[in-house]
């Protein structure tokens, strides 16, 4: 076996190719907007395939848009694989899927540096509309990778903003590729991320070892009433359907409250027609997050937060909708490669923390067809999908070389 304990990632390399592909999409106040499949992602995407191309990895790209490039090994055996994505939200920070992206490349290039290849292929992926900030769900390319997604459902997409499908933007930007999507070949999937959230800089621990991935629903309730005037209308005759909004909203927190534990839940839009100041709404539009690491309770949730939205429309007098816009259970990691990251974080003297991802992430998806687990580093403040995203060189450089020893170790086996 080659030994391969004293490599160890390129900070300030990694750092660079962080701050290079931020420009695309470069926010003036800091920070990036690369929304999915719009000119900023082609941007970024090229930018990315190339630094691939520069070392030497063969690259494909899939129906879906997702990018796969690989560092070949020494025998034709099923990869390990890494990456996350490159799309942004409109606000979104430099680090952010990024970061688990560029310090693929890192392993690579340190490899690469070395002159080192692996018994296994190595393979950075980056992965289409993680973010679901235009097109709904998130996490849609690497679902359609491993066959939880119809492709055609996927393609047929329309975008939030102007209507344009996942597929039509897919061939405007030159990313309709060719390679199939469904069964992926892969032996493992390692996923390096900041934590989007406060735990480890509170506790003062560097790495978070990542157990599994909490369960996230995504409900859309749309409630129809009748506009009227605010100052002549009783309020027992009226039918207010931003009055079972609002009502919908404070049932959200105090479910939440009362479920303890793990439960999450956010309301996160809310859109009210005509949204005048003297005129009773005629309709609201609202979302619902739920999340939570225990399946059950999740379902429990959402179904009592479903029977009150029914009920409060039914006493107000108006009409009720919803759609189910993400619906993912929990999902646990494999044990033997959560307790590699716990080690190979120990043995370079790092601490570490077994804990949950709050956040979605491609790592969930993959968990479906081979061996899955996550690398967390902390994040300044607590803050992602924000301009400020922070986290320190040094805490980057840490991740990558966590990184870099999971991969090695399982890219030996036979």
């Amino acid at each position: 076996m080659i030994d391969t304990a004293h490599l160890r990632v390129h900070g300030a390399r990694l750092q660079k190719r962080l701050q290079d592909l931020g420009r695309f999409g470069a926010l003036p106040g800091g920070g990036t907007n690369r929304l999915a499949l719009g000119d900023a992602d082609r941007a970024g995407r090229d930018w990315t395939v190339g630094q691939m191309q520069a070392l030497g990895m063969a690259v494909q790209v899939d129906a879906i848009g997702n990018v796969v490039a690989t560092y070949a090994g020494t025998e034709d055996l099923p990869p390990v694989m890494t990456g996350s994505h490159i799309d942004t939200v409109r606000t979104g920070g430099l680090y952010d899927g990024n970061y688990g992206v560029m310090a693929g490349l890192e392993v690579v290039a340190t490899l690469a540096d070395a002159g080192m290849r692996m018994r296994r292929p190595i393979q950075v992926a980056f992965f289409t509309n993680e973010e679901g900030a235009r097109f709904q769900p998130d996490m849609m390319g690497s679902l359609v990778m491993v066959g939880g997604m119809p492709l055609q459902q996927a393609l047929a997409t329309q975008a939030v903003d102007d209507g344009a499908t996942v597929g039509e933007e897919l061939q405007r930007i030159g990313y309709a590729g060719q390679a199939p999507v469904g069964a992926p070949r892969v032996d493992c999937f390692v996923e390096l991320h900041i934590e989007q959230g406060p735990v480890l800089e509170q506790q003062g621990v560097q790495i978070g070892v990542v157990e599994g991935v909490q369960g996230i629903c995504w409900m859309e309730f749309t409630f129809d009433g009748t506009s009227n005037h605010a100052g002549t209308t009783p309020m027992a005759l009226r039918h207010d359907a931003g009055m079972c909004a609002m009502r919908c909203a404070a049932f959200v927190h105090e479910l939440v409250a009362r479920y303890g534990g793990r439960q999450l839940g956010t309301v996160g839009a809310v859109q009210l027609k005509p949204n005048l100041i003297n005129v009773i709404p005629a309709q609201a539009v609202m979302t619902v997050d739920l999340r939570n690491t225990d399946g059950d309770r999740l379902r429990q949730a959402q179904a009592e937060v479903l029977a009150f939205a029914r009920h409060t429309a039914i006493e107000a007098g108006v009409r009720f909708e919803h759609r189910q816009l993400a619906d993912f259970a929990p999902v646990a990691f494999d044990a033997a490669l959560v307790d590699s990251v716990q080690r190979h974080a120990h043995a370079q003297g790092l601490s570490t923390l077994r804990m949950p991802s709050g956040a979605g992430h491609d790592a969930q998806m993959l968990a479906r067809v081979c061996p899955t687990a996550m690398v967390f580093v902390p994040s300044a403040g607590g803050l992602s999908h924000n301009v400020r995203e922070h986290t320190a060189p040094e805490q980057l450089e840490q991740g990558a070389n966590v990184l870099l020893q999971v991969l090695l170790e399982r890219a030996q086996r036979a």
